[in-house]
């Protein structure tokens, strides 16, 4: 029978003969090794490594990470320097040179007016610090006796010891003390300037026997930031009287070098005050090349003076010093005060002139010069 298809429909299904294979399962045949087409199996690929169990697992990447800093930066640093938001990504970029270059530029004018002012300011704080230590004392002195016992000295009283003081004077290991206990003010022989020009050598044997000097120490201090220079003094309203003393108890010198400062006599004669050390110069005018400096860092400055009075005379005076700063280069003479402001008076003594007790030891034993005048060791006293 044959059969034939509509016109425009779907074919009829054509009948399979009887015996025909085609699409059934069962009479189709085994591929060799196992492959529906023939074909070799691909070769086994190996499991990914497990991790150990204790490791965490690596956290999940956040979506977007590595760009979202920078795109906040972006939004907030314009935004933070008055860039509009909507504005366009030239413009900001625009906006942030902008301000990058006005910050340098800001940094660098700063540090030039900085460095303008130096100048100015380093003058006026220099200026300044000049007023001030202008206004400053050049200088302030004090005076001390020697407090230190001399190697020669001589003891002046203004009355006479008793017997049992006598006593006690003799057996005493401390003489030097024991007398001052009693009221004594010690005086110093003055050494001999072997080596002081002869014009000085005449006038200190010319004058007719031992000299003793009341010594003292000057000390100069200043804080002022500037030197100052004395180069220069000279004794002032000089009033003397007769010594009060009534005894005199001396250790007279065995040999011995002059000290180290200056010696001056009253009324002072010509060019002194001299130098007394036992070196080069002895003799001559102090402040002819010498000088007390103090300020500019060196706070204080010393002279020790040997005072000598006339016998049997105590005596007062002033002293005026002569000194050049950085604010009076040509000098100026000033009167020395006390603390209390006023002129500063210097007392100064000799022994008496006829004692009514004295005495003497030393190397030799004690001796009382009012039994045994003509003993060598009681000339001078």
């Amino acid at each position: 029978m044959t059969a034939t298809a509509p016109a425009g429909g779907t074919p009829e299904p054509r009948p399979r003969p009887a015996g025909s294979s085609e699409g059934s399962t069962s009479a189709r045949p085994e591929r060799q090794n196992g492959s529906p087409d023939g074909t070799s199996p691909h070769a086994a690929v190996p499991p990914p490594p497990t991790r150990p169990p204790d490791m965490p697992p690596p956290p999940p990447a956040s979506p977007g990470a590595g760009s979202g800093v920078d795109d906040d930066l972006r939004t907030v640093l314009p935004e933070a320097l008055g860039v509009p938001a909507g504005a366009s990504r030239r413009k900001r970029r625009l906006w942030l040179t902008v301000a990058a270059v006005s910050a340098v530029l800001g940094v660098l004018a700063g540090a030039l007016l900085a460095y303008a002012m130096i100048g100015p300011s380093v003058t006026k704080e220099n200026d300044s610090n000049k007023a001030y230590d202008a206004s400053q004392p050049p200088f302030t002195v004090s005076v001390q006796p020697e407090q230190s016992e001399p190697q020669q000295w001589a003891m002046v009283l203004d009355r006479t010891l008793t017997d049992e003081e006598i006593r006690k004077m003799k057996a005493s290991s401390d003489v030097f003390s024991y007398l001052k206990s009693l009221g004594g003010r010690p005086l110093a022989y003055a050494p001999s300037l072997e080596h002081a020009p002869q014009r000085y050598r005449e006038q200190q044997a010319s004058s007719g026997g031992t000299e003793f000097s009341d010594t003292l120490k000057m000390t100069v201090m200043s804080t002022r930031q500037y030197a100052v220079t004395i180069n220069d003094w000279k004794v002032t309203d000089l009033t003397c009287r007769e010594s009060t003393a009534q005894a005199v108890v001396g250790l007279p010198p065995q040999g011995g070098a002059a000290y180290e400062g200056i010696r001056l006599h009253l009324p002072p004669r010509a060019d002194e005050p001299v130098l007394t050390d036992d070196t080069e110069g002895q003799g001559e005018p102090y402040f002819e090349n010498r000088f007390v400096e103090v300020g500019n860092g060196q706070s204080s400055g010393g002279l020790r003076a040997e005072v000598i009075a006339p016998r049997g005379q105590i005596c007062e005076w002033g002293v005026q010093v002569h000194y050049n700063d950085t604010y009076r280069p040509e000098g100026r003479w000033v009167q020395l005060k006390d603390d209390k402001g006023q002129p500063l008076r210097i007392r100064t003594e000799s022994v008496p002139e006829n004692p009514r007790q004295s005495w003497v030891f030393g190397s030799m034993p004690w001796t009382s010069c009012d039994d045994m005048p003509e003993e060598a060791q009681c000339y001078g006293l």
